[in-house]
């Protein structure tokens, strides 16, 4: 019996293994929700789902071993050894791997694993137009395309590109299409792949082996991976559960098109494209382990904007502000308070990946979970800056906090160095003075004129708490003069900036778009004194 037992348990762990093999590692599928119906500002969002890994495949995308930008053939080179190793581990757990290098099947034609697509067994029947390129599928209507790739995205200086021409034709290539196969750095398993650029046999072979679930990566992700026969829109329009590789792969995007922001900010609002109206998006530390891939030219530090006031309109004036004035130096993450409980920030675990956080909050109380989220920040030395209501995010004017929630009365003094008590009346308009002892800050470089009117009421924050070096100040006819912005050395180390502007109408003054853009420079890369 005692022999029987032992025999019982060891088959249930061995099929326990061996299903634990069958599935993929948790994955978390981020997808981006509007905050509310037709918004036009999003939540981004995880959601865990398991996949076993047989009805799982991998699509690479037209990594070819070559192309006609120098730097589009820098970056793929650089991206494949990651890429490659991630196919080596889907591969080992059951993972079927599709190689899909574009009009490339002549070098493959003798081969297995070309041979094993091709014989696939034809499907009982193929989506709608699953043999096209696809430009769009519906859902994609409701929003706006965010780039400007008309020129083909190729972003090579013309030195660049001209001598990366000539080894082309030295090489005896097409310079307008010189791919001839998959790149070496990624291996090719004759005895269990498949190579193919047809959106009918790829689907063939989906069918066969009842695959659902479908991971694409590789490159371009605004043109191939996006468009082509076996690419995310078609996948996603025939009802697969299919997910981008959002951290394998690349755009073409010349930073010298509209939105005039970084080649890396550029792939960002691709990502955010698909991640809104396509499918969600995993990234590739979630099979392998470590980090996310990142490109070793991709140097922007991350800015959280964390949004929830309803006053002053910043949901609808910063998010246009990162991208004009942000988006070729930094990547920014904006996390919208919830538009049905202002409490509520969902995402606001992303500030802990911030480099500098920037709060446009006005009395909210948070979850205690969600408040130690900002309070480990804040004790971790990094950048605060705070603009308008920033001052009273945390706290309820005169009242507890709800049931479940908490305040954090001493957020303006012990982070910005403030006194933040009222308000002079709206109708008293507020003129702004740049401090003269402190012309010389990094912060006011630029800010012209030093005198300008103020959008909104001028805040009543005097005495600052000893630390705090006033930038600029304000001043209503009959009142005394009160700081309007300053910068503030926390108890932590860390350093804070803040300032009393940030009303709808100061965003239309270059001097307030200056002055910010500068305190985030300041606060990010100043010597530290």
């Amino acid at each position: 019996m005692r022999r029987l037992l032992e025999i019982t348990l060891l088959t249930v762990l061995f099929a326990g293994w061996i299903h634990a093999q069958d599935q993929l590692p948790p994955l978390s599928l981020q997808h981006q929700v509007e905050t509310e119906a037709d918004s036009g500002l999003f939540h981004r969002l995880q959601r865990s789902e398991t996949w076993q890994s047989g009805d799982t495949a991998v699509i690479v995308c037209d990594m070819w071993d070559a192309h006609h930008c120098y730097r589009a053939v820098q970056r793929g080179t650089e991206m494949a050894p990651r890429l490659n190793a991630l196919l080596e581990k889907l591969r080992a757990a059951g993972v079927t791997v599709i190689h899909a290098p574009s009009s490339c099947m002549a070098a493959y034609a003798d081969t297995p694993a070309r041979q094993r697509a091709i014989e696939a067994p034809a499907a009982d029947s193929h989506p709608e137009k699953i043999a096209e390129w696809c430009h769009q599928i519906p859902s994609e209507q409701r929003g706006v395309y965010p780039i400007d790739q008309s020129d083909g995205g190729e972003d090579d200086t013309p030195e660049e590109h001209a001598a990366w021409e000539q080894e082309l034709v030295r090489r005896g290539l097409n310079p307008r299409q010189p791919w001839k196969r998959q790149m070496d750095a990624i291996a090719i398993d004759q005895k269990r792949d498949y190579i193919s650029d047809s959106g009918v046999e790829i689907w063939n072979i989906l069918a066969d082996k009842k695959i659902d679930n479908v991971i694409l990566t590789g490159v371009h992700t605004n043109m191939c991976v996006l468009g082509r026969p076996f690419g995310l829109r078609r996948m996603a329009a025939a009802g697969k559960n299919v997910v981008l590789v959002r951290d394998l792969t690349d755009t073409m995007y010349n930073p010298a098109s509209k939105p005039y922001v970084s080649h890396f900010t550029g792939t960002d609002l691709i990502i955010d494209h698909i991640e809104r109206y396509v499918c969600p998006t995993i990234s590739s530390d979630q099979i392998l382990g470590g980090q996310p891939f990142r490109f070793k030219n991709d140097k922007r530090k991350r800015v959280a904007m964390l949004i929830g006031e309803s006053e002053y309109f910043t949901h609808t004036t910063l998010p246009p502000f990162a991208i004009e004035h942000l988006g070729k130096d930094y990547q920014v993450d904006i996390i919208h308070a919830s538009a049905s409980d202002g409490n509520a920030f969902p995402g606001i675990e992303r500030i802990a990946q911030a480099d500098a956080l920037l709060v446009s909050v006005r009395r909210r109380a948070l979850t205690p979970e969600a408040l130690k989220v900002v309070q480990d920040y804040v004790a971790a030395g990094k950048p605060v800056l705070g603009i308008r209501t920033a001052n009273h995010a945390f706290t309820l004017r005169n009242k507890p906090a709800p049931e479940g929630h908490v305040n954090w009365p001493e957020w303006d003094a012990e982070v910005f160095g403030g006194n933040y008590t009222n308000h002079y009346g709206n109708q008293m308009q507020t003129t702004v003075q740049v401090v003269e002892t402190a012309k010389s800050h990094p912060i006011l470089e630029g800010v012209e004129p030093t005198t300008f009117p103020a959008g909104g009421s001028l805040y009543r924050v005097a005495p600052l708490q000893p630390g705090a070096n006033v930038l600029l100040t304000g001043s209503v006819q009959g009142k005394p003069s009160e700081p309007v912005a300053w910068t503030f050395k926390r108890a932590d180390g860390g350093r804070s900036f803040y300032t009393s502007l940030g009303h709808v109408k100061d965003f239309a003054t270059p001097a307030f778009q200056q002055l910010l853009k500068n305190a985030i420079e300041w606060s990010l890369f100043a010597p530290r004194t």
